[in-house]
């Protein structure tokens, strides 16, 4: 059996191979594009174990090694990097440093999804960005409206509001401008629905997903990013630490008496983050109690603050949901429970 650290690069990798039976280590630089990579690889007997950093760009390498027979550690990139003292960085030392955290059992090993479920990430990816370019257009149409007097807002999007947005006496390039937008508005409209309708089916067959869509304010969207993020929610041994996953909780500098919180650590995944912030505030006009909740945040608290809580609240009671596979009416007891101890989470 062979233990091989590798510091993965999209055009090579730098790896440090640890021979079990001999006890010797070998150093090589493997280019990625020529296959020399993959050609070293499949030499190795099955079952080898690879130690990579989480990095982009490296789903090809990680499902080739899973084809192989391969184990294929993912870990943590900025606890590996933590736990190097030394201040010279190099692609050699990076990969002897990731093969002496696997040969000492102090490798920060994450849980990486299926590839399935990157699939469906992807899919909620997609239609992210496409609704961001929509935005932009819609952005562009309402400068052109404003441009000439018309302030409609919302109203512009509606039947009344593109009839006279058609209207206007635009010429030149800047009626050019408008008619391209408009085509482009009318195509991204046709395509977000499709993934809308697709998202909502995967939603659907998601067993997780579908129970966190009993949750009033939740759609199909975030049920399923929540879902595919978690992934094993028994990963949590309680909910403080969901919050610390998505980077909702303050980063805090605390020395002797004196302890200093500051705005959230956005140590997590962005995305997610983004989606339990909007779906909070529809949750805080479908649910009573949820927004009772909210109103008493912004007494207290900037509106901006309430509603990063807010979210946090709705992770943790998504977290229960999950956990205890109830609806979200008795997750709502389960959520105001006392706290235990924070764990680290695994």
């Amino acid at each position: 059996m062979k233990i091989i650290g590798c510091d993965f690069h999209p055009s090579f990798q730098q790896i440090a191979v640890f021979e079990t039976e001999t006890g010797e280590i070998t150093e090589h630089k493997l280019v990625n594009g020529n296959g020399e990579a993959e050609r070293f690889y499949r030499s190795l007997p099955v079952g080898s174990l690879i130690g990579i950093e989480a990095c982009g760009n490296s789903h090809w390498f990680i499902d080739l090694l899973g084809q192989l027979g391969h184990q294929v550690w993912v870990g943590d990139a900025a606890k590996i990097r933590a736990s190097y003292v030394r201040k010279q960085k190099t692609d050699r030392r990076d990969a002897a440093h990731i093969l002496t955290l696997l040969l000492e059992n102090r490798f920060p090993k994450l849980w990486t999804p299926s590839r399935q479920e990157r699939d469906q990430r992807q899919l909620l990816i997609h239609r992210h960005k496409l609704v961001q370019i929509r935005t932009r257009i819609k952005n562009s149409l309402q400068h052109l409206a404003l441009n000439q007097g018309v302030q409609k807002k919302q109203k512009l999007w509606s039947k009344e509001g593109q009839k006279l947005l058609i209207q206007l006496p635009l010429q030149g390039w800047t009626a050019v401008r408008r008619q391209d937008c408009r085509e482009l508005l009318a195509q991204l409209d046709e395509r977000i629905a499709k993934l809308d309708k697709a998202a909502e089916q995967a939603a659907e067959a998601h067993p997780q997903a579908s129970l966190l869509m009993q949750q009033k304010g939740v759609g199909p969207i975030t049920s399923l990013a929540f879902a595919l993020t978690l992934g094993d929610v028994s990963r949590f041994p309680h909910s403080n630490q969901v919050a610390r996953y998505l980077g909702l909780i303050p980063s805090e500098h605390t020395s002797s008496n004196k302890r200093r919180l500051g705005s959230i650590t956005k140590q997590g995944n962005s995305f997610l983050r983004m989606l339990l912030v909007e779906s909070a505030q529809s949750v805080t006009r479908c649910d009573p109690q949820f927004r009772k909740h909210y109103l008493h945040l912004c007494r207290n608290k900037h509106k901006a603050v309430a509603k990063v809580a807010a979210a946090r609240k709705l992770a943790v009671r998504l977290y229960w949901v999950l956990r205890t596979d109830q609806n979200s009416q008795n997750a709502v007891h389960i959520e105001s429970s006392p706290r235990v101890p924070l764990v680290g989470a695994s």
